[in-house]
């Protein structure tokens, strides 16, 4: 069965940018974090200030990756939005077939816990419990570094809906249920973003939505106290990562200044920027993601022949997801 996004509200708020600017700003920031920050993936925290000492830096490339390429995690939330946009809702097992392909198609990076579940042979709806049941450990970001193009998709439906679909899509590869909890809170505060409210206000109405279960841990990394210094696990974990990307957002002033900051934090560099991408790019909008990122910014997409996808692209994409392109 399709589960479809419903018939919410597409209208701007007051002001600008409006809602089809800040859902491309979404769709586009996240790619631009993500390939701003892969060259320094793994790296110590202010390793990014060193290189570019003004603080804002260029799409410079390295450990593996051209100018401007993004990973993994845009490619993965390229193959969501091309699922719900052709199946006209979110049906998991097509979303995991178009995972399969990619993962097999050798793309220059997959996370270990992804790559496992993919491969593992279960069905669709087996392969992430199987694999929780064995290892105990599935919290990694994984499910949240994909989550911007359904959050953009879903946002029109409310709240329930658009967490409840990220759910679906963050367990059909992360059997543990704090990587839905995350996935559904960034749903949610890309939801509020878009329809022009300032995501960090809404983090308590979010929480509430959290099954009661996880909600404590949830509340302490996300709260305005929080320091990525106070992570109990590196930040390919799902807490760190979402907690430093509001950080991020909480202590700057603007898109280049919070990317700057989530990757100067080192680690999961390509994966926390582009959560924070996404975040800032819908608080900001695209105007404020500054050309010098968005000219070479590119998604190859491994198992789709020779498919790439630029900014240009990646604004249609959005602007279809959001429903704004009708």
């Amino acid at each position: 069965m399709v589960l479809g996004r419903g018939m919410g509200s597409q209208g701007s708020g007051e002001g600008a940018p409006d809602r089809a600017q800040r859902a491309a700003g979404a769709v586009v920031g996240s790619a631009v974090g993500d390939a701003l920050g892969a060259p320094f993936e793994f790296g110590l925290p202010g390793v990014y200030a060193r290189r570019f000492p003004d603080g804002v830096g260029t799409m410079c490339g390295g450990a593996g990756w051209d100018p401007g390429e993004a990973t993994d995690d845009t490619q993965m939330a390229v193959l969501v939005a091309d699922s719900l946009l052709e199946c006209g809702g979110l049906e998991p097992a097509d979303v995991f077939r178009r995972f399969q392909r990619w993962a097999v198609s050798e793309p220059k990076d997959m996370g270990l816990q992804t790559e496992e579940v993919l491969t593992n042979g279960e069905p669709w709806d087996r392969a992430a419990t199987r694999h929780f049941q064995v290892n105990r450990r599935a919290a990694g970001n994984g499910s949240l570094m994909r989550a911007t193009t359904g959050a953009v998709y879903f946002a029109a439906a409310g709240r329930a809906a658009t967490m409840a679909a990220a759910r679906s899509i963050a367990a059909l590869t992360h059997g543990d249920p704090a990587a839905w909890e995350g996935t559904a809170i960034y749903h949610d505060l890309i939801r509020v973003a878009l329809a022009g409210a300032d995501p960090l206000t809404a983090v308590p109405d979010a929480l509430a939505s959290v099954h009661p279960d996880h909600r404590v841990r949830w509340s302490t990394v996300l709260s305005p106290d929080w320091h990525p210094s106070d992570a109990t696990e590196f930040n390919g974990a799902v807490w760190p990562c979402l907690g430093s990307a509001l950080w991020a957002l909480r202590t700057t002033d603007s898109f280049e200044r919070a990317l700057s900051a989530a990757i100067d934090l080192g680690g999961d560099t390509d994966t926390v920027a582009a959560v924070t991408g996404g975040l800032a790019g819908a608080r900001y909008g695209l105007h404020a993601i500054p050309p010098r990122w968005t000219a070479p910014l590119h998604v190859p997409l491994p198992g789709s022949g020779d498919r790439v996808l630029r900014t240009p692209e990646l604004v249609r994409m959005a602007e279809e997801l959001a429903g704004t392109s009708r």
